[in-house]
């Protein structure tokens, strides 16, 4: 024990994404752009939300959270990735990578929670249309909106007391650009074949369980439809099917990532930037593209902006 707290890592070293000059240029103006957009695309939903009355509702009040959740998911990851992208040796002490890797696993559990309940909106919404005022309501939704955070917060403790409890006394380098359990577990002076199988039934269980959730719930709805005239159909197929994409750009990597951990494939550099850069950016943009009551919002909110702009000037 005395061996491995004198010789215990104080830092981890990223490989980054890749060893090329000019394709880290590269992707630093892209995935700079990327983030940008993404701040400012769930900075909008948020605004457009609250001073929307037309907006107050359920389904809004869960989007607009949404968007909060995928700034902060964004915001833990990509950082710290620009920078290395600049830097000729990416570093982070192992305090930092422990941080990162809670707040990663918090804002994603949290996100896979309210995904679960927008489906669940929307399914009392188009299967139970009468009752939804009164299951639906406003306290309610403030309650299952602290729900998720509670049960984020304890799935993240969770994660990150199976990477502590582990002696780390040797290597130190990540091949990824971000802290995550099973990249980190994998540099630990011991068998890790346990704790591989606590994150499978943990991460990968809830990642799995949730999206066959979520699907037999869009499943419900669909077959409900046929009893809903043309118009109503067409709304709820729009509403659902963006809500259905996000599902799936979202889950997909979540469960290619963590029911596998002791296995690593070259495409996973990939999938991570996919999970933790491009689907924070998409959400926004399938929301305002495929809502005509968001996209009219946001109509208004510029009105306004020009508006007050005349005002001043």
């Amino acid at each position: 024990m005395d061996t491995l707290n004198q010789t215990r890592v104080t830092e981890f070293v990223f490989l980054g994404l890749t060893d090329n000059w000019v394709l880290e240029m590269l992707f630093f103006m892209a995935f700079s752009a990327i983030y940008v957009l993404t701040l400012l695309g769930n900075i909008l939903i948020i605004i457009a939300t609250v001073f929307t009355p037309s907006l107050h509702t359920p389904m809004y009040f869960f989007l607009s959270n949404l968007s909060f959740i995928d700034i902060c998911h964004s915001s833990v990851t990509v950082p710290k990735m620009l920078e290395g992208l600049l830097l000729e040796r990416k570093t982070i002490s192992f305090d930092n990578c422990i941080t990162q890797l809670f707040f990663l696993h918090l804002f994603a559990c949290a996100e896979i929670f309210l995904l679960i309940i927008m489906a669940y909106d929307r399914y009392v919404a188009i299967c139970a249309p009468l009752h939804y005022p009164s299951v639906m309501n406003m306290r309610v939704c403030v309650q299952l909106v602290f729900a998720l955070w509670l049960g984020g917060t304890v799935h993240s403790l969770g994660q990150t007391f199976l990477t502590i409890r582990l002696p780390y006394c040797g290597p130190n380098i990540i091949d990824s650009y971000f802290c995550d359990v099973p990249l980190v577990i994998k540099l630990a002076c011991t068998d890790t074949y346990l704790t591989g199988i606590l994150i499978v039934s943990n991460s990968g269980t809830i990642s799995l369980a949730c999206f066959l959730a979520v699907v037999t719930s869009y499943t419900v709805i669909l077959v409900s439809l046929r009893q809903h005239s043309a118009e109503g159909r067409w709304k709820a197929l729009s509403t659902c099917s963006a809500h259905f994409m996000v599902v799936a750009l979202f889950f997909g990597p979540c469960i290619f990532i963590y029911t596998r951990p002791d296995t690593s494939f070259s495409i996973d550099k990939v999938v991570s930037v996919f999970y933790t850069v491009v689907t924070p950016l998409l959400n926004p943009f399938i929301y305002t593209l495929r809502n005509e009551e968001v996209k009219s919002a946001m109509k208004q909110l510029r009105q306004r902006q020009i508006f007050f702009m005349k005002s001043y000037i």
